[in-house]
């Protein structure tokens, strides 16, 4: 269930960050006002608070992990909403970046 969890909490912060990123990116080189990047940088703070729910304790593994699913994050976004075509080398790099995710936060540890 920590793992489910841990993946839920993933796929909200890369809502919230790639989301925040993308209404600035409206808001300033679509010329779609300051309202959009108001509410990109609600969204980035949000993100912010997202990454310490994590139940791992490490910071640095965390941001390390939530690397990966921003990378793959960022391609399906670009799929879903700004009609992007990842070709192959996106889609095996963001498998590469998954699989990096998975080793840095799921593998079996032992206590040091």
């Amino acid at each position: 269930m920590i793992t489910v969890r841990s993946l839920l909490l993933f796929a909200l912060a890369a809502l919230a960050e790639i989301g925040g990123a993308w209404l600035i990116w409206q808001g300033w080189r679509e010329n779609r006002g300051l309202w959009w990047i108001a509410a990109g940088v609600i969204a980035l703070g949000a993100y912010g608070f997202v990454a310490t729910l994590q139940p791992d304790p490490d910071f640095g593994r965390i941001l390390a992990a939530y690397g990966g699913v921003f990378v793959a994050g960022s391609l399906l976004w670009g799929v879903l909403v700004d009609g992007f075509r990842p070709d192959r080398w996106d889609l095996i790099g963001a498998g590469l970046c998954l699989l990096g995710v998975a080793v840095i936060m799921y593998a079996p540890r032992t206590a040091a």
